[in-house]
């Protein structure tokens, strides 16, 4: 018998994405919500089957990031864009070195 993984699932479909398609997969494996797009469960699958399996699903326009304890985070479709954040840190530094 496998052991059972706990997986956290974080993903962005876009506006236009095939949202029902993931919320079936998801309610599928009882996955519990933890936010917006984020999403845990318990399941045997391997990260490379979960992989094949929303590939199949999601457009190629989807980002899926997938975390588990023992192999840590990883986008399974997709790929990591510029943080919204990045600037700020500097914006601040300068604002309180003018003081």
């Amino acid at each position: 018998m496998k052991e059972q993984m706990r997986y956290w699932l974080s993903f962005d479909l876009g506006l236009r994405g095939k949202y029902e398609e993931l919320y079936e997969w998801l309610d599928k494996l009882e996955a519990q919500e933890c936010g917006d797009n984020v999403a845990t469960f318990e399941t045997e699958k391997t990260r490379e089957q979960i992989n094949d399996e929303l590939s199949g699903l999601l457009d190629e326009k989807a980002r899926v990031y997938i975390i588990n304890r023992k192999k840590g985070g990883k986008f399974i479709l997709g790929k990591r864009k510029p943080a919204p954040w990045v600037g700020y840190a500097k914006v601040s530094l300068e604002s309180a070195e003018e003081r």
